[in-house]
């Protein structure tokens, strides 16, 4: 078995429906967890490894910086779409050989930046990448939305060509299409591939939450429900090893 989903479980879960954390199947395919924060969801009480992530440059210090601080033998990520907020790849740059260099020392890795699959998103992660050249990260953070499977792909075919000597974190992923079969297809489709292409460490669908993040991503790629509970969706990323429509 290809154990490489990461549960996106978001943050407010954690106060809105944590004992659903009890229900989440961590013996199949899913096996680490991320909430796009530094702190450790309390109800995931060790059952899977956490992924901390330094979302942004206000995460560089104060409580969350030490707790990233504090990491041992652990995946991190830096930075979350850097290109939407403001972060420019030297600052990005200056950061990582000054602050996220050290933590290799504590027996960590390090994820780039998480783009967006956009030319905004390209450019930025290749410039950061010759700016980090000596110094490169052992995971390189990718993000997909879209709605066709072989694009998807492909997408993320190109991303390793451009760097073939960093294995692939598919941070976010999913189907931004309304109808459900459309995004179980994509979800199937892009898993099945995922899981059998040795370059991609890990991947995870866009998210588990009560709520839409924002009117971009679908309702119908939801893993939660509005009152908490795991869509049909959930359960097959949960569960399911080759998966099937």
């Amino acid at each position: 078995m290809a154990k490489k989903r990461c549960l996106l479980w978001d943050w407010t879960n954690t106060n809105s429906c944590p004992e659903q954390m009890e229900k989440v199947n961590f013996n199949g395919p899913m096996h680490s967890v991320s909430n796009w924060n530094a702190w450790t969801p309390p109800e995931l009480k060790g059952r899977a490894s956490f992924r901390p992530m330094v979302h942004d440059a206000g995460k560089l210090s104060g409580n969350d910086w030490a707790m990233i601080q504090g990491t041992q033998n652990g995946i991190i990520h830096f930075f979350n779409e850097p290109e939407r907020n403001g972060i420019s790849t030297q600052q990005a740059a200056d950061a990582w050989n000054n602050q996220l260099l050290p933590l290799r020392n504590q027996g960590n890795k390090l994820v780039s930046p998480s783009c967006a699959s956009d030319e905004t998103g390209h450019a930025w992660i290749a410039d950061f990448m010759s700016k980090i050249a000596s110094n490169p990260p052992d995971y390189l953070g990718v993000h997909y939305y879209g709605t066709d499977g072989n694009a998807a792909i492909e997408y993320i075919q190109n991303i390793h060509n451009l760097y073939p000597d960093q294995p692939i974190i598919v941070s976010e992923i999913a189907s931004t299409a309304r109808d459900l079969s459309s995004v179980v297809g994509f979800t199937v489709q892009v898993a099945n591939w995922m899981d059998g292409t040795d370059y991609v460490f890990e991947y995870g669908f866009f998210g588990c939450m009560k709520h839409l993040a924002d009117d971009f991503v679908s309702p119908a790629a939801q893993l939660m429900n509005p009152d908490g509970s795991f869509t049909d969706l959930m359960y097959k990323l949960m569960y399911d090893q080759r998966m099937h429509n």
